[in-house]
């Protein structure tokens, strides 16, 4: 939840459009006043209104000075998109300042690193750090420098926002993950961000196809995901689709937490659920994928992600809630493989004393 919510009714319209008519005469004091007002509207408004103003609001983000704060301005449309605004209509705008944002905070560090000794850290993510000789170290002009280093402060701020319209769409995360990840990915290496959540929701997949091989039995088969979070809720899914379904022994996941992997709707609040491990979930070459981890980690071999389970080397359990609430995740079983399809996919592995490829 971006903003508290209120229910007294508001003229956010009315709001908006001032705060539209103030940038478009790029009136700096007009500006800031709309701004306080439109910021007060949102969190005043009916959801009807809200519907209606968030669009408008992440339209304005492009032309929104660099140096003012936009992170707010986006957490303000974010906030509609989570009481009902069109989640695609507010995406672009919103991810492009997300994206402006990690590349300025990336050039930042590149400047302060550039400029300093081997021994000097990176700076903690606050704006108290930003001063004339902040500004003097990162060179170029003083504005530039400005918003540089407002988006190394700042960066963290667009998560709420970039989250709000990420997991309401898998169109939105179709058209803009891969460009905004390896940026993410990138600024939190440097581990001065907690960009974890930004990051996992950037790499969520969405109708992917996977190819399970489960080595007890020497089967194979073909399963759709889309969705998942994390995968302690994969190994959820693959439990109940193929222990579940009958195609491989063991015990399947209980009611309660496939529910709570699948359901449309999300918890409230943290449960008490809990999920058994039913597998060893390896990569093709057998290096484990951990359950922390994300199923953008299984490699791709020959075209396609390769997931090979084996039995379990101890007994794990964790909360079945998944990681993004408002995101339930897939799993379709589409086809058994044939034996012989099987083991030429086992062959790939380093279990089938194949070569291993990963592409």
């Amino acid at each position: 939840m971006i903003f508290k919510r209120k229910q007294k009714a508001s003229d956010l319209g009315a709001a908006v459009s001032q705060l539209e008519q103030a940038v478009d005469a790029r009136d700096g004091t007009r500006t800031e006043r709309a701004f306080a007002a439109a910021i007060k509207g949102v969190q005043q408004a009916t959801d009807a209104e809200r519907v209606l103003a968030g669009p408008r609001l992440a339209a304005l983000l492009p032309v929104f000075p660099p140096t003012g704060p936009r992170p707010l301005l986006a957490s303000a449309a974010g906030f509609c998109v989570e009481r009902g605004a069109d989640p695609t209509a507010c995406a672009e705008p919103i991810l492009g300042g997300v994206h402006r944002d990690l590349l300025d905070a990336l050039e930042f560090a590149r400047r302060w690193t550039a400029a300093g000794g081997a021994e000097d850290e990176l700076p903690e993510p606050d704006e108290k750090i930003i001063d004339d000789a902040l500004l003097a170290r990162l060179g170029g002009d003083a504005y530039e420098a400005t918003r540089l280093a407002l988006a190394w402060c700042s960066v963290d701020e667009w998560q709420p926002p970039a989250l709000a319209v990420l997991c309401r769409s898998a169109e939105v995360r179709r058209r803009h993950a891969a460009t905004l990840l390896p940026a993410c990915r990138d600024l939190a290496d440097l581990e001065r961000h907690d960009l974890k959540c930004l990051a996992y929701a950037l790499a969520v997949l969405d109708d992917e196809p996977l190819v399970v091989l489960h080595r007890p039995t020497g089967t194979g088969f073909e399963v759709r995901i889309g969705g998942i979070g994390d995968n302690f809720q994969l190994h959820t899914l693959l439990a109940h689709v193929l222990v579940g379904g009958g195609h491989v022994p063991g015990t399947a996941p209980s009611a309660e937490s496939v529910r709570l992997a699948t359901g449309p709707e999300p918890a409230r609040g943290r449960t008490e659920a809990v999920a058994t491990g039913a597998f060893e979930l390896l990569a093709p070459d057998g290096e484990r994928i951990w359950n922390e981890g994300l199923p953008d980690d299984i490699p791709v071999v020959e075209g396609c992600r390769l997931l090979v389970l084996d039995e379990p080397m101890y007994r794990r359990s964790w909360n079945a809630d998944r990681f993004f609430p408002l995101l339930p995740g897939t799993a379709e079983l589409t086809r058994v493989l044939s034996t012989d399809e099987a083991r030429t996919w086992f062959a790939r592995t380093s279990s089938g004393n194949g070569t291993y490829r990963a592409s």
